[in-house]
């Protein structure tokens, strides 16, 4: 059963994705953003140890200046990405503050993840923040790194901040519900996927991205479920529009598509 998997579970790394935090206009969503931030202040009061890598600077930035469309632009890009992170750690902090929570912003490149001197003091700063009770919200640094803008997506990240943290589950939310037999977009007969042992075995029902704001899409999902497994982590992909989405998981309700850690 599932909820025997979510016994042991205490660390949480939670990734949430653009389309999940904006309006088709690019503009925050209020009302998503505050929900997403009282599951998490309701997940911290009970004791779980909570980090968010959480998307949507550069669609933050694309209301803020009230662009039309994610800019084509390289420097345009990084310059949104800039405003945007702004906007949403300032949203972040004054919606976690009215649950007395602290919360930490941390940007980080491949670097910081692949150099093995930046690694020890990102790891050590990560358990220090976690010590003191402070949920951090892990984003790519967008507004400096050229790769990560062109080529970067929070699915792999959420699972590289999970492996170094050492969590023991990652939740992806996302606007699909998770691992489908078919693209249900397509197949009325697409049925949801509960339960994946093995990820090697479900790679060839994985489709492209289908929302206009984010960069991840399934592919990126399923390499996510890679990271993490073979960390020792389980993974949840679920849609962040479900009523108490997270609150679910964790009890151990058949929410989404679960990713059995290799053991």
């Amino acid at each position: 059963m599932r909820s025997d998997y979510m016994k042991t579970v205490k660390r949480i790394v939670v990734k949430v994705g653009s389309s999940s935090l904006t309006h088709d206009n690019g503009l925050i969503n209020i009302h998503q953003l505050e929900d997403l931030v009282k599951q998490l202040a309701d997940l911290h009061n009970k004791g779980y140890e909570v980090i968010l890598v959480s998307s949507g600077a550069i669609a933050a930035g694309i209301g803020k200046l009230n662009l039309t469309s994610r800019p084509t632009d390289l420097f345009l890009l990084q310059a949104t990405a800039a405003v945007g992170q702004v906007a949403l750690i300032h949203l972040y902090q004054k919606l976690f503050s009215e649950y007395g929570i602290i919360v930490a912003q941390l940007l980080l490149t491949k670097e910081d993840l692949e150099d093995e001197k930046r690694l020890y003091y990102t790891k050590h700063v990560t358990e220090s923040l976690i010590e003191k009770k402070v949920i951090q919200i892990v984003n790519e640094n967008d507004a400096v790194a050229v790769d990560e803008i062109k080529f970067g997506d929070n699915d792999t990240l959420s699972a590289r901040v999970a492996k170094y943290a050492h969590a023991d589950l990652l939740i992806l939310l996302s606007d699909i519900d998770g691992l489908y037999t078919k693209n249900p977009n397509n197949f009325e007969d697409a049925e949801l996927i509960e339960e994946v042992k093995s990820v090697a075995s479900v790679k060839h029902l994985a489709g492209d991205s289908h929302s206009s704001v984010g960069t991840g899409g399934m592919i990126t999902k399923l390499e996510a479920a890679t990271i993490a497994n073979d960390s020792g982590v389980h993974m949840v992909i679920a849609n962040s529009k479900t009523p108490w989405v997270i609150k679910s998981i964790t009890e151990g309700k058949g929410v989404g598509t679960l990713f059995v850690r290799k053991e």
